[in-house]
């Protein structure tokens, strides 16, 4: 990955939020909500205004997933969970030798620095979890189209066998982690990591995260990691941000 040509444009201390959507530096600047029309209109990093790095505002209303993920998960795991893991980033990074590197690239090299395994958890944590909100909308799910189902259809076997080996990945992390739809040497590709991990640490592109920790539905569905990742797959994905991700 040549990191002086995919961030020739993107200044220092700046939170990618992968190919995520834009948030507006008023918006944030002056703690207003943004619509998630607004979000999805635009893609690119979002600036960090206070500080090294700045826990990103929510695409949507904590209870705008309602009833597939509560407004009570919602509430701690964004505000808890993600908010702790820039924290620790924050922390982390202070003073040390990588200070000046945006987030993204903090995640490229610190994977490679076994001493910095603490820094790399919370910095790939951070961009996870900011990446797993927006692969997600209210009234989500239905089908993708153009490209991006022309993809599905040629290296998954459609829809149907997205949603198959999604699931499968899924519910077959053990432990903690996450399940992808990535693109793989020009090919769509479904993926599973460990903890912190992140495709971005390997040089490959995500286009979609559900995030499979137990905090991300353990409120709202106890054990049974199946249910919350049917309903992420039928009633939550965002079709416009992967397909906007695929390009």
């Amino acid at each position: 990955m040549n990191l002086k040509d995919t961030h020739s444009s993107i200044s220092r201390r700046i939170f990618l939020a992968g190919t995520a959507a834009a948030i507006g530096a008023q918006a944030i600047a002056g703690g207003k909500g943004v619509s998630s029309a607004e979000t999805a209109a635009a893609r690119g990093p979002i600036p960090s205004l206070d500080g090294p790095f700045t826990l990103p505002p929510l695409p949507y209303a904590e209870d705008a997933l309602a009833p597939h993920i509560s407004a009570q998960t919602m509430g701690i795991h964004y505000g808890k969970h993600h908010k702790g893991y820039v924290d620790k980033l924050n922390k982390s990074v202070e003073g040390q030798k990588y200070a000046d590197l945006t987030l993204d690239e903090l995640i490229v090299v610190t994977v490679k620095d076994p001493e910095q395994t603490a820094m790399f958890n919370s910095a790939a944590q951070a961009w996870n979890h900011t990446f797993y909100w927006q692969s997600m909308k209210p009234k989500g799910g239905g089908e993708p189209t153009g490209k991006l189902a022309d993809k599905l259809k040629s290296d998954l076997g459609g829809l149907a066998g997205f949603k198959k080996a999604f699931a499968e990945a899924a519910l077959g992390q053990f432990g903690s982690g996450w399940a992808w739809l990535v693109v793989k040497d020009g090919k769509l590709a479904i993926q599973k990591t460990s903890n912190a991990d992140t495709p971005i640490a390997h040089g490959v592109k995500p286009l979609l995260v559900i995030d499979v920790w137990e905090h991300a539905y353990y409120l709202d569905y106890q054990n049974k990691r199946a249910d919350y990742t049917t309903a992420y797959l039928e009633h939550l994905v965002n079709w416009d941000f992967a397909a906007a991700n695929l390009g």
